[in-house]
């Protein structure tokens, strides 16, 4: 009888010692599963290569969870610069502005008038033990306008005119621009002239109807908000039919500048020569 009463007690101790190990396991892994749950990460949906054009803004993006009352840095990686921290930006250049909307899981950096410079890999950063930092790629590339055709274009009078502008390596949508000798289209004075935009094509047509000698001048397309890229001119003459034109064109062929230059040196010459023969 007292061993039967040994063996159980023993049984039971076994078990209840199992059973607190099973228990105490099972806290750990729930502790353990809590406090990595618990800690901060960024989500895979941050994108990490961002490319833009020169001229216009560009927005970095890093989704952080669990970030709890912990702050979120930018550095630029070239040399290590603190842009901010948190929404607070640490930079003399006022084009660096921090952005995030309390509850949300974005951090954001802005670059009003990015520039090729600006290029390089900026680092999303949670300041914990040890820092953890996620890179993002920025690659700004130069943005160009551009006018289809000649540079120079001849026209009949009261005939129409078609001015298609395109800009490439720009973002979509993007809205363009037209001025006529470095002012903007007055709409209000010319009737017949619109402006066909695809903004999403980066394209934009300028079309005028029954031109006069009035609408000759230096036509200029350029994007608007930007200060970058160079706007594409083309010089339209208005003539009174196509003969005028080839002869104004063949002229300027067969006659560059330095030939001018050189027949009016030689009239020149002519003339102080007969003077000094009479």
């Amino acid at each position: 009888m007292p061993s039967y009463s040994l063996s159980r007690r023993i049984a039971t101790f076994a078990v209840t010692t199992f059973a607190l190990v099973l228990v105490t396991e099972g806290s750990l892994m729930a502790f353990e599963d809590s406090v990595w749950e618990s800690l901060p990460y960024f989500d895979d949906t941050t994108v990490r290569e961002v490319t833009a054009a020169a001229g216009y803004p560009v927005i970095l993006k890093c989704r952080v969870r669990n970030i709890g009352d912990r702050a979120v840095s930018w550095i630029r990686r070239r040399d290590l610069h603190i842009l901010a921290i948190g929404i607070m930006t640490y930079t003399n250049d006022p084009r660096f502005q921090a952005e995030h909307t309390e509850g949300s899981d974005d951090w954001t950096l802005k670059i009003r008038n990015a520039y090729p410079g600006d290029s390089g890999v900026y680092e999303c950063q949670i300041s914990i033990d040890p820092k953890i930092s996620l890179g993002i790629h920025l690659n700004v590339i130069s943005s160009r306008a551009r006018i289809l055709g000649s540079r120079e274009v001849f026209v009949r009078r009261d005939s129409d005119v078609n001015l298609t502008c395109v800009v490439e390596a720009a973002p979509t949508p993007i809205e363009l621009n037209w001025s006529r000798n470095g002012r903007p289209l007055d709409f209000s004075r010319r009737g017949g002239m619109s402006i066909l935009t695809e903004r999403r094509e980066r394209t934009s047509q300028l079309l005028m109807s029954r031109v006069s000698h009035h609408d000759a001048g230096n036509y200029s397309c350029f994007p608007i908000g930007n200060s970058v890229t160079d706007a594409a001119s083309v010089l339209v003459h208005v003539i009174k039919d196509e003969n005028s034109a080839a002869m104004q064109h063949e002229s300027s062929a067969n006659f560059p500048k330095h030939s001018r230059a050189s027949i009016g040196f030689a009239v020149v010459v002519c003339s102080v020569l007969r003077l000094l023969m009479r």
